[in-house]
């Protein structure tokens, strides 16, 4: 089927001013009788939920995450770490007890029933490369330590010493060794190969999983071998099923890179997060060159492995990602190719205005999130992006599509690009700054479609133009 369709600087419900997007999904109109179940899909989505507490988290799985059509909410590091209001401060463990800025181990497990309730599963950061930098000093739960010295837990010979580097601090990102021994910017590196280690750490991984977690996303994996966290992993329960999702932190490691240390040798314990992908989003709406996004992901982990983010809390902060400072409205844009693209399992970043400017900053309020409907920015600082329209929208097409295959490309310009997704769905991206008028091959059957960008998630009617 081709349709003529003109895409404007301006889209209803969007205030776009100066890009232009027309996803089509095979969604119901005003008729219940045309819903489509979604009931049984399997919605990939993750949504992370940055420096959220457990009750805030709890409270918008209910009301917004679960109805919406997300699959996962990712929530930030459980255990008690260090004290202070910086967010790095969340990841400078110092025992495996639930007991965190966060919140306790009872509001903790009550937050995954609740999300559980709303159709929600839960992934934690989950730190099992090094505990903290500080030389000794009292965290969240009250338990005191130093840097190699964690009563109950680890004490010196538990840690890497003499990596190689004079200062034991990594110093050649590209030396397994140094990768993998060495101290990453100073925090006490693990000997993830010893006994007590690894029991350490598979005892701490089962916990959450008893508390209802379904899912870690393992910070800084590519510092820890891939055979040591298959060792610690391999007798969690559920550990290579589909109940338990297991995503992992590798900053480069692709053909193109000359690391010694290799993201494919991490697909063995589940998906790797490809940093990648980032970058090349930012490059190519920045310069509104789709051509720079050409065979995406042909030489970085396969698809079926990859986790993929237009921007994460670390890259919101470097400038290596697009942020919500981007010019114009590109880094919606970004984020409605990335949920319409078919390479690998998208995560959205929910995060907060501070950390925008100040690179330190902790989540405002004590960690109480709250937003309001699908407004552009929520309340106290929290911008909400989860719950903007464009975003929340796509993440239904996603769930519309599933595994369909990328056909009908076309491309007249290189700021322009449309393509479908099978039968299920179709989008038109316009990233310039003047309006598109074409006749498009969309390769959908005829029937009645609804433009979710401008309709936002609400999954019961269409409620964009159709």
């Amino acid at each position: 089927m081709a349709i003529a369709i003109t895409i404007l600087y301006l889209l209803a419900a969007i205030a776009l001013n100066r890009v232009g997007a027309t996803p089509l999904a095979n969604a119901p109109t005003d008729s219940e009788a045309t819903k489509p179940d979604l009931s049984s899909v399997d919605k990939k989505v993750i949504i992370q939920l940055f420096q959220w507490n457990w009750k805030s988290v709890a409270d918008e799985c209910e009301h917004f995450i679960g109805p919406a059509g997300y699959g996962y909410v990712q929530v930030s590091p459980p255990n008690e770490h260090i004290t202070g209001t910086e967010w790095w401060k969340d990841y400078q463990p110092v025992s495996y007890k639930i007991e965190s800025r966060r919140g306790n181990r009872e509001q903790f497990r009550q937050m995954v029933t609740k999300c559980h309730a709303a159709g929600v599963k839960v992934i934690t950061d989950t730190l099992f490369n090094h505990m903290s930098s500080l030389s000794s000093g009292k965290g969240t739960g009250g338990s005191t330590f130093d840097k190699y010295n964690y009563p109950g837990l680890y004490s010196y010979q538990d840690f890497h010493h003499k990596c190689g580097s004079s200062d034991e601090v990594i110093h050649d990102f590209r030396s397994r060794k140094e990768v993998q021994t060495c101290e990453l910017l100073g925090l006490a590196d693990l000997a993830t190969g010893n006994e007590n280690v690894q029991r350490r750490l598979r005892a701490y991984a089962t916990d959450l999983r008893s508390l209802g977690v379904d899912g870690f996303r393992l910070d800084a994996a590519k510092h820890i071998p891939a055979n040591d966290l298959k060792s610690i992993l391999s007798s969690v329960p559920g550990f290579g099923t589909p109940s338990f999702y297991v995503t992992q932190e590798v900053v480069g490691g692709t053909k193109d890179d000359d690391s010694e240390v290799k993201a494919t040798e991490y697909v063995q314990n589940g998906d790797v997060q490809v940093f990648e992908y980032s970058k090349k989003i930012r490059e190519a709406f920045m310069k509104g060159s789709f051509m720079i996004l050409k065979d995406l992901g042909r030489d970085w982990v396969p698809s079926a492995h990859a986790n993929v983010f237009v921007v994460n809390h670390d890259k919101e902060r470097d400038g290596e990602a697009l942020n919500a400072n981007a010019p114009s409205n590109i880094y919606i844009l970004a984020h409605i190719f990335s949920l319409a693209y078919p390479y690998g399992r998208v995560s959205v970043l929910s995060s907060y205005e501070g950390g925008l400017g100040d690179k330190d900053v902790g989540g405002p309020n004590q960690g109480n999130a709250k937003c309001s409907g699908s407004a552009r920015n929520g309340n106290g600082g929290w911008m909400c992006q989860h719950r903007w329209v464009a975003i929340g929208g796509m993440t239904r097409f996603r769930n519309a599509v599933q595994d369909a295959p990328l056909e009908n490309l076309q491309s007249p310009r290189d700021d322009r690009i449309a393509f479908s997704r099978g039968k299920s769905g179709f989008v038109a991206i316009n990233n310039s700054d003047s309006p598109w008028s074409a006749t498009l091959n969309t390769g959908l059957p005829k029937g009645s479609y609804c433009d979710v960008v401008s309709g936002g998630a609400k999954a019961s009617k269409c409620t964009g133009p159709t």
